[in-house]
């Protein structure tokens, strides 16, 4: 999402370093990652006179674009028609940089003053368009690889998985809180299960190296947003209660 921020200075072309200074996180590893390679990008984007809203729409194209190829081979992969690595490969290549796209946008926009309420919506709702496109992605390999897997197993993954995306539009303006706002390294190292930039690389590693474990890799992550889910509306609840 965007929010206001200093434009650059007049006559100045802002460096990579101008961009990543005002990304917004999303964890250790997107921050070490996808926050830089969405810097470069802002950095393409700035000398070719690409608008932030230009980069929003590369997020969404490329990502949901990854997942359909994901979806529409995922029967030829168990089968063994397709190779899986290569399919597992575009999945890892294509996520992560319609991830960098969606990082520069917003570094674009703060740093050459083009925010606006229109634009940070448009980032919100690609970035759900793109989840949820993963999120079937995901699910399509595993019902091909696993075609017992639970329909409520699916169903509770698809669900959970947004709790994440709600909860980083919720850490916005007046009432944004944290449980743990601890930045020590080993905290941040545990946070790296909630981290999208490392979540979705592990699902292209799996889907290139072992794509019949990807049931567990749902289980895994219904069971991490479920138990963060529930976590959060305690925590909310216990502030809410105390006034």
């Amino acid at each position: 999402m965007r929010t206001p921020s200093r434009p650059a200075e007049p006559g100045t072309a802002p460096t990579a370093a101008d961009y990543y200074a005002v990304n917004r996180g999303g964890g250790l590893f997107s921050e070490a990652l996808s926050q830089r390679i969405g810097a470069r990008l802002a950095v393409f984007a700035y000398r070719n006179k690409l608008s932030p809203t230009v980069m929003t729409i590369g997020n969404l194209g490329i990502g949901c674009l990854t997942s359909f190829v994901v979806i529409a081979t995922a029967g030829p992969v168990a089968d063994g028609r397709v190779w899986s690595w290569l399919i597992g490969l575009i999945a890892l290549v294509g996520w992560q940089l319609a991830y960098a796209f969606d990082c520069s946008d917003g570094q674009l926009a703060r740093v050459t003053g083009q925010t606006s309420t229109a634009g940070g919506r448009l980032d919100v709702l690609c970035d759900v368009a793109v989840q949820s496109a993963l999120v079937a992605a995901v699910s399509s390999v595993a019902m091909a690889q696993e075609p017992d897997t639970p329909a409520w197993l699916l169903a509770a993954f698809a669900a959970t998985w947004m709790v994440n995306l709600v909860t980083s539009v919720m850490q916005t303006g007046s009432q944004a809180a944290s449980m743990v706002t601890s930045r020590s390294l080993p905290i941040r190292t545990v946070k790296l299960v909630r981290d999208y930039g490392a979540v979705i690389t592990l699902a292209g590693v799996l889907l290139t190296a072992t794509p019949q474990w990807t049931v567990w890799f749902v289980a895994l992550f219904t069971l991490i947003n479920a138990g963060f889910l529930a976590a959060s509306i305690a925590f909310t609840g216990r502030s809410a209660l105390r006034g």
